[in-house]
């Protein structure tokens, strides 16, 4: 109950803060902000209606070309031929099978490894929070080649175990979590020593509730990062039935280009695909908006 305390009047002072510099702008000055912000919402919000009207318009309308937003005729055909003749269904299934197990084990491991940092008597703690950021400067397509050699040989090529399994330890999760459990006050944990509190009950029950904003954060970054995911199982998988989403379509837009007498795409329902893919991200950040905002926010107001 302290710890929820504590967090909630550190947010009401950040909320204060951030009203109080909004209130001294001046009309023009507010005006000229939500002009900005009215321009791009429009810039990135018409691409994607664009793409909505295209998914849900004839395959003929769809191969027209142009910016299209509004219908000539409205038709689900797009949708139909990606789940009856793409067989969308199974991509779908299993970067959705990826993506949360994935994310659930990091966001796990990043939770404790953080604790693991912020313990006093840790020996080489510094070392080991430079060498994790160390870590984080090394550009992942660097070593797609010998990430390839070693799953090869883990056993791990053309298995879905293999996509979970790498990168499964995030160096920002574990800062951010990090930072969080930092700001919590260390007289809460002795308190709790001594009445007796394991390692495991203060973890769970004084640290974690603190810090679901972080929680949230790395969830959702981490799921978008592996539902979006396409170098990696471009290399490591190369059965279709262990396709992935981003995999799926890359297929599916190549197969528009080709001059092999590969079947193509409807242009209507590669749309269609797109926007499926799309969903469960809209969806995740309309549910984890308030934590992810203040996840990302922390620590970004002076005191």
């Amino acid at each position: 109950m302290k710890a929820q305390k504590y967090i909630f009047s550190s947010r009401g002072q950040i909320a204060g803060k951030h009203s109080h510099v909004l209130n001294r702008l001046s009309l023009p000055g507010r005006l000229l902000n939500s002009a900005f912000l009215i321009i791009i919402f429009f810039t990135m919000a018409l691409p994607m209606w664009n793409v909505v009207v295209m998914s849900t318009s004839t395959a003929l309308d769809a191969s027209a070309g142009g910016i299209r937003l509004w219908w000539n005729q409205f038709s689900l055909d797009g949708y139909f031929y990606v789940f009856e003749t793409a067989h969308l269904l199974r991509p779908f299934l299993n970067s959705t099978y990826v993506s949360i197990t994935g994310t659930v084990i990091q966001v796990v491991l990043s939770c404790l490894a953080a604790y693991v940092l912020i313990q006093r008597q840790l020996p080489f703690k510094n070392a080991m929070v430079s060498f994790i950021m160390l870590s984080m400067m090394i550009p992942g397509n660097l070593i797609l080649v010998s990430v390839y050699q070693l799953n090869k040989a883990l056993g791990l090529h053309n298995s879905l175990t293999g996509l979970i399994i790498n990168g499964l330890i995030s160096g920002f999760g574990i800062l951010l979590m990090r930072g969080y459990f930092v700001s919590v006050p260390y007289t809460m944990e002795e308190s709790a020593r001594i009445d007796g509190a394991s390692d495991m009950k203060i973890f769970i029950h004084i640290y974690m509730p603190v810090s679901l904003p972080g929680v949230a954060t790395i969830f959702f970054i981490s799921f978008i990062s592996r539902w979006n995911a396409l170098m990696l199982p471009a290399t490591l998988i190369s059965d279709q039935k262990k396709y992935t989403l981003p995999l799926m379509l890359k297929t599916m837009i190549l197969s528009n280009s080709s001059v092999t007498g590969v079947a193509q795409t409807p242009d209507n329902a590669l749309m269609a695909a797109i926007v499926i893919s799309a969903i469960p991200l809209l969806l995740i950040y309309v549910f984890a908006q308030q934590f992810l905002i203040a996840g990302m926010t922390f620590g970004a107001v002076k005191e």
